[in-house]
């Protein structure tokens, strides 16, 4: 008997081959294929009469086979089969290419539904490889009506997917509602059943409205509920208030070789405020690329260290870890001790040695657990069993949505591990509620991600917000072209002289390999053109995801040393790599990323006082995607941009929620402005009647579901 639980591979024609492909999209069980819905439909739902065909249409056709057969192409060695359909009107001719299993199939004499694209050429109706069914009397799933449309990985057919859900679609009714009745009645919302069995089948766009403002309220409630409940979890908790060291801060400012911005300034007293109170801080700092977010840390830290106390700073990457530590102790290295931890480099200030001994991870591990290094900056090298912090008061996370929040919460929990002795202990009582008496730092997250208010207070309504939204002065504006391939070697010429000024050069790929088959320039390919042709007597490296961890560390710090002219890489370099030297930011293949990617990969180069350049290398004559690189040229504000690519590409394409780590958004958009309101609203009800959920034990089975403490039945 299928159950929610049964595994794919279990459903009927589906082997385990199949399963293993649904396994990359992470779909293992039924309830998981229940709640992977579709992204779009194709409207299929008036059948077009073969002789109103017109070139270009979408259309359904219906009609018999009167004649198929299958041939092979000596030419390009493909199988080629074809079809005459017609109906009371007039015939339509039909060509599926390497399918010729097609013809064992359909039969003349079937009766046939086909959907897709028509074209009309010298009179005569032509489909190229619609999609098909035969008739037999059931309804149709694929070519009539509204069709869902899925994402897909390789080698899995929208057909397949559909197949699988239509079988399974009866189950959605064993899936038990977690949303409290009382909320979807006063909300009008549909049942959970009903919304899942819309979704993927819906009749007309009335039901995928009704389907889709009950999945998006779901998601937006669950998220508010999460985050309300976080941020009471932190007001009842202690933390080690900073006192400001005003003077030693404005000695620090003042001997900078620059002026602080006016949004740098807000948002350091904002956070120097609120670690000076004895409730543990929960901020987002959100800063374009460039806006100067690190030295905004860096006062937060010095304050700290001012007060005795520990702070850290975790980051995604070694190289962005080594790049913040070098720079921070530019900046504070005369003023405390600060230390490196990551998986292979172990330093403490620019010291080499420490008593006579050569530093090692076993030092660094004892230097942060008896409190002589003040500022630790790691990556997930911190979360460690055996890495301890003696004196922990305030906790800093770049990119924080590339860290989960059970990483959070094991971060805080080491810091509670070693308690500080002497910590006021004067806290305002809160009637009938039980305190956390363990003190945990206070979290400050940075995000250069161009995330719009709306957003973050949706994914982050657990932290207050604080919004960067200048660049230093004398910054000089990154010149951006679009460049068509028949100017692709004007920009091989303009790359030469700069490289022969002495500057580097970035070269961004959307893929490693040609695996996809997808016609998009990949780096390996790329590297493999520039170092045999194009720039055959230029230093060239090779970056992507592949490479061993150690492999990776040696080509950037040999770019960052100077020792490569141009480093082929692909999205790897997108945040926080800082290469003053390098002028030219050149990505193929752009129309594969959003505006906000470009915009981040942009912010690469421009870090000096040399006029940088990015060129944005495009094969697509759509207007569309010409359109969206446009803006990029004439915009340099990230958050201005990301507001387009909503536009432009949606919420999930523009922030590409599934790689990137953000809460999931399956259904809900980032205009859902009113759901997000109301969804707001019903969680402060629920968590002000009872934080616990004790009175609604299938919403807070969900929430332990969700961080993994339980298991669906």
């Amino acid at each position: 008997m299928i159950t929610l639980n049964t595994t794919i591979e279990n459903i009927t024609r589906v082997g385990k081959t199949t399963a293993k492909r649904l396994v990359a999209i992470g779909l293992k069980t039924v309830y998981d294929l229940l709640l992977y819905f579709p992204f779009r439909y194709e409207d299929f739902r008036a059948v077009t009469p073969i002789v109103n065909l017109e070139n270009g249409q979408n259309a359904n056709v219906v009609g018999t086979i009167g004649l198929i057969q299958t041939k092979r192409s000596p030419r390009k060695r493909l199988y080629i089969t074809e079809a005459l359909v017609n109906d009371e009107t007039e015939t339509v001719r039909v060509i599926w290419f390497n399918q010729p299993f097609i013809a064992k199939i359909l039969r003349e004499g079937d009766r046939v539904s086909l959907s897709g694209k028509a074209e009309t050429a010298s009179g005569e109706a032509l489909m190229r490889s619609p999609a098909y069914e035969k008739l037999t009397g059931g309804e149709a799933v694929h070519t009539q009506g509204l069709v869902p449309i899925y994402h897909l990985t390789a080698n899995i057919t929208q057909k397949q997917v559909r197949f699988m859900v239509k079988q399974v679609i009866p189950l959605a009714g064993r899936i038990k509602d977690w949303l409290p009745r009382e909320i979807a009645r006063a909300q009008k919302l549909i049942p959970l059943a009903d919304a899942i069995k819309k979704i993927h089948f819906p009749a007309d766009n009335a039901e995928i409205e009704q389907a889709r403002a009950r999945l998006a309220f779901n998601e937006l409630f669950f998220l508010q509920l999460q985050s309300l409940r976080a941020k009471r979890e932190t007001r009842l908790s202690r933390a080690i208030p900073l006192t400001f060291k005003e003077r030693e801060t404005r000695r620090f400012v003042a001997s900078l070789p620059f002026t602080l911005t006016a949004a740098q300034k807000k948002a350091a007293w904002q956070i120097i405020r609120d670690i000076g109170r004895a409730v543990p801080m929960a901020r987002l700092l959100e800063g374009d690329v460039g806006s100067g977010k690190t030295l905004v840390a860096c006062l937060a830290m010095l304050n700290t260290a001012l007060n005795g106390y520990q702070s850290v700073l975790m980051v995604p990457t070694e190289i962005l870890a080594r790049q913040h530590f070098e720079s921070i102790s530019k900046f504070l290295g005369g003023k405390t001790n600060i230390a490196l931890l990551s998986r292979s480099q172990f330093l403490i200030s620019k010291l080499k040695f420490l008593n006579n001994k050569e530093i090692t991870k076993k030092i660094i591990i004892e230097e942060i657990k008896n409190g002589n290094a003040k500022i630790i900056i790691g990556t997930h090298a911190l979360l460690e069993e055996d890495v301890l912090f003696h004196d922990l008061a305030l906790a800093i996370i770049d990119e924080q949505h590339r860290f989960g929040v059970e990483q959070r919460k094991l971060l805080i929990k080491k810091s509670c591990e070693c308690q500080p002795s002497e910590i006021p202990q004067s806290l305002p009582a809160q009637a009938g509620e039980i305190r956390n008496h363990k003190y945990i730092p206070h979290l400050l997250s940075m995000t250069a991600t161009p995330i719009p208010r709306s957003l973050a207070l949706a994914l982050y309504g657990d932290l207050d917000l604080s919004v960067i939204d200048e660049l230093p002065e004398n910054r000089k504006p990154i010149l951006t072209k679009v460049v068509p391939e028949e100017k692709r070697s004007r920009a091989y010429d303009f790359i030469r002289q700069e490289v022969k000024k002495g500057r580097q050069v970035f070269v961004i790929c959307p893929l490693i390999e040609m695996s996809d088959k997808l016609g998009v320039k990949s780096a390996k390919n790329e590297f493999e053109k520039l170092n045999r042709s194009v720039f055959p007597d230029l230093k060239i490296g090779l970056l992507h995801g592949r490479l061993k961890a150690k492999s990776k560390e040696a080509v950037m710090s040999q770019f960052l040393a100077g020792e490569l002219d141009i480093l082929v890489s692909t999205s790897v370099v997108e945040v926080g790599v800082d290469v003053p030297n390098a002028s030219i930011m050149m990505i193929e293949g752009t129309e594969r990323f959003g505006l906000a990617q470009l915009h981040q990969f942009r912010g690469r180069v421009g870090r000096s006082e040399h006029q940088s350049y990015c060129f944005l290398f495009t094969e697509s004559g759509a207007e569309k995607t010409l359109r969206r690189l446009n803006a990029l040229v004439d915009c340099h504000d990230g958050f201005a941009l990301a507001r387009l690519d909503l536009k432009f590409r949606g919420p999930g394409e523009a922030y590409g929620t599934a790689q990137k780590g953000f809460p999931e958004l399956k259904i809900a958009t980032l205009f859902d402005y009113d759901l997000m309101r109301r969804a707001r609203l019903e969680a402060e009800k629920i968590v002000n009647r009872d934080a616990s959920l004790g009175k609604w034990p299938e919403l807070k089975k969900r929430l332990d579901l969700y961080l993994g403490r339980t298991r669906l039945d």
